[in-house]
């Protein structure tokens, strides 16, 4: 039986539709609709089983959407979609229907490096946990210090590292503090946005000594991926580990892969 392969982290879009004010000039290239239909090839040739489609957008009506098209497009197995931690987050989790199974929020554009210990923040990240939900950290080495301390006062809650904390070219505080975060079990680290760095497989050969296999997934990060590679590349850089391609992640996420 051929092993599963899930890709933890793919997005869709359109502009047309929607602003997405992440997409600058240097991401000209990724300035149009990108959709189900062209993902469902690519996934289908490189034997990929599903995915976990991740919000690109701080908005409601996005997860909702994102939601919604879970429900009809078989590939997808998933959503970590956006809630507002801020506000009534056990409101928010109420009127959203499909599989939703986590949340995320650009915690690396906020002015605070410390926006995740607001006391509000940090509310919202219980009320997640006890909804049985993931919370993916997207932060770079500035926002590292204060994603270790939400994930120790949140032991029961699972968080996800994505794109091993974006390393910088100078990555020795990188290094320090993505290191500390693995030591602490409850947190997963993600393989996904290292394909546009200079040093694709050595930082994926360093969160796997950090976290172990088991504690690491693919994500391809695609659309965002073509800016560097094609699809296939993105599997070749994660290597050939069952946990790292797809184990992780059904675990991670309580995905049915059935």
């Amino acid at each position: 039986m051929r092993p599963l392969v899930v890709d933890s982290h793919q997005h869709f879009w359109d502009p047309a539709r929607a602003d997405y004010p992440w997409m600058t000039d240097d991401a000209a290239a990724l300035r149009r609709r990108f959709s189900p239909d062209d993902l469902e090839p690519l996934l289908r040739e490189n034997g990929v089983a599903g995915t976990v489609v991740v919000q690109a957008r701080q908005s409601l009506d996005e997860t909702r959407e994102l939601l919604a098209l879970a429900e009809v497009i078989p590939f997808l197995l998933g959503v970590v979609g956006w809630v507002d931690l801020t506000g009534d987050v056990p409101g928010q989790l109420d009127e959203l229907r499909g599989p939703l199974v986590g949340a995320r929020h650009l915690v690396h554009d906020e002015p605070d490096p410390e926006w995740l210990l607001r006391d509000d923040v940090q509310r919202g990240i219980t009320a997640l946990g006890a909804a049985g939900l993931v919370y993916d950290l997207l932060v770079r080495t500035r926002e590292l210090p204060a994603a270790i301390e939400t994930a120790r006062r949140h032991p029961e809650t699972t968080f996800v590292l994505d794109h091993v904390a974006k390393r910088p070219e100078a990555d020795a505080e990188w290094a320090k503090l993505v290191a500390e975060l693995a030591r602490l079990p409850n947190v997963i680290c993600k393989l996904s946005g290292v394909f546009t760095e200079a040093q694709p497989e050595d930082t994926v050969a360093r969160a796997i000594e950090w976290f172990g296999a088991k504690r690491c997934m693919f994500g391809s990060d695609w659309p965002v991926s073509l800016l560097a590679v094609d699809y296939p590349e993105t599997l070749a850089v994660v290597g050939a580990d069952d946990d790292v391609r797809g184990l992780t992640a059904i675990r991670t996420y309580g995905l049915d892969i059935a």
